[in-house]
């Protein structure tokens, strides 16, 4: 799971231990990280809920999860005044730089008391990969490699397992969300359902918010914290394409599994270079938007008041539920950076902190993408009134979300600024008092902002920053038919 520590307290998990000694599993639960700008309890309800399922497994099997509050360093040092510990074993995480720091902090520690700790890789993401070539030949074989058996049974390790914490003692402040099923079995009926039934017309259904809660797997969260890992998600996906009869069924699952390969694709640039969550990653484009910044418009985007109907319809939906579909997170970034000119590190962490799916390999690099600032994309700005008519035609979405236009007609709905004063009151919904104003007309907004964007690629050293980013970060391949094609990197932002 993310943000977590195994900590043994003597031999490998799969391997041979000395006699007598316990397996100590454990999950740190560290306040900082926790109160960090992209976090929100949403998240924590969901580890929160895995965690308790995690430990009712692990004590069937005879050690149930341990569970500690605090800095990383300062539990470890704890458990190491309890009994000696022989080694710590954990996965790799790409996460932010306040828990790159902690492994850092940690990494000292267990060298200090010459204690080793072995990280293993998570997913498809390779750490210290000196090049891309290659990596989507290692990302097929990572994905084809058998699972690990659950071992029998664990020794008795006779510590106190300890609570686990809740949102007042990590300082969450309340949240509106609904809360997610978050258990591995929850998450494996989601993966069942979607590759027996929801999914046959995933390809066509994912992009209107109408049928995409439907439509798409939802197993985001599931990915996101670990309860599934992509490799069984994606070997189920692979076996379940072999059975399908109707040909619209394969072909949706191809473009699920391109997805889980673009998943890892994103986060794999985190991990190659963590500065992308602080810095464009192509530096012609800081300070493009900074000095512009209006907390105005960034607190109307939040909250779903800045009078474009799709947008807001969207933002207040995500709110509620902490999930949203690929195309609708791309629309709502691109309205973001360019429609009302924010800049992706001030509006990225209210995304991070809506999303209960929030990863940051993914969010930082789709964040950039969707604003522009990575040079090497096409630069794509969604017009929120296209994306309304196009994707919620009969304003069902819009209607769910936005029960001030409730009684607003057809024709009018997608851009209310446009009725009269007379059918305003007989809609009962007056622009600019039952509903707000537009913050900005769309049309220009977004013709001003490309126009700006684009000043930036005709400076000097654009191209030689293009590519470098491209030797860097680009794909080199597109996955073949039995590892299915590539996704549009527009569309990889949920599953």
């Amino acid at each position: 799971m993310g943000a977590s520590h195994t900590a043994p307290g003597a031999g490998p998990p799969h391997g041979p231990r000395a006699a007598g000694a316990a397996l100590l599993p454990l999950y740190i639960a560290e306040p900082a990280v926790w109160q960090a700008p992209v976090a929100s309890l949403r998240q924590w309800r969901f580890v929160a809920g895995a965690l308790a399922a995690l430990r009712e497994e692990l004590a069937d099997l005879g050690a149930p999860l341990a569970v500690r509050e605090g800095e990383a360093v300062a539990v470890f040092e704890a458990l190491r005044g309890q009994r000696p510990i022989a080694g710590l074993w954990s996965h790799e995480e790409t996460g932010e730089a306040a828990t790159f720091a902690r492994d850092l902090a940690v990494a000292d520690w267990a060298r200090s008391h010459a204690i080793p700790w072995r990280e293993f890789q998570c997913g498809g993401v390779i750490r210290r990969l000196a090049s891309r070539d290659g990596w989507a030949e290692r990302w097929d074989r990572e994905m084809l490699r058998a699972a690990v058996p659950a071992p029998r049974g664990l020794a008795r390790h006779g510590l106190e397992p300890g609570a686990i914490p809740d949102a007042a003692a990590l300082g969450l402040a309340p949240d509106p969300a609904e809360a997610v099923a978050a258990t591995p079995e929850a998450g494996r009926a989601l993966l069942e359902s979607f590759l027996t039934r929801r999914g046959e017309h995933y390809r066509r259904a994912m992009s209107s918010p109408v049928t995409a809660y439907d439509a798409c797997s939802r197993l985001s969260p599931h990915l996101a914290w670990g309860t599934l890992s992509v490799r069984e998600v994606y070997q189920e996906a692979v076996a379940a394409r072999r059975y399908h009869e109707s040909r619209a069924f394969r072909q949706s699952i191809d473009s699920f599994v391109g997805r889980l390969h673009w998943r890892c694709h994103f986060k794999q640039k985190l991990e190659d270079e963590p500065a992308i969550e602080h810095r464009c990653m192509h530096p012609v484009y800081e300070g493009l938007r900074e000095a512009d910044h209006d907390e105005a418009r960034l607190q109307a985007w939040a909250t779903g008041t800045t009078g474009l109907p799709m947008l807001d319809a969207c933002m207040r939906a995500l709110c509620a539920t902490g999930w949203l579909n690929f195309r609708m997170r791309a629309m709502v970034t691109s309205c973001a950076a360019y429609h009302l000119w924010l800049d992706w590190r001030r509006f990225g962490p209210v995304l991070a902190r809506y999303f209960t799916d929030f990863e940051p390999g993914i969010h930082w690099s789709q964040a950039q993408m969707q604003s522009g600032t990575t040079g090497i994309n096409t630069i794509r700005i969604y017009n929120p009134v296209k994306q309304s008519k196009d994707h919620d035609p009969d304003g069902v979405f819009l209607r769910r979300w936005l029960p001030e236009l409730g009684h607003v007609p057809d024709a009018r709905l997608h851009e209310p600024w446009t009725m009269t004063a007379a059918e305003q009151q007989a809609a009962g919904c007056r622009i600019g008092a039952d509903y707000p104003a537009r913050i900005v007309d769309p049309v220009k907004a977004a013709r001003s902002a490309k126009e700006r964007v684009y000043a930036r690629r005709r400076e000097a050293g654009f191209e030689a920053g293009k590519e470098r980013i491209l030797k860097k970060h680009a794909s080199r391949r597109r996955p073949r038919i039995e590892h299915p094609p590539k996704a549009d990197p527009q569309q990889s932002f949920d599953f």
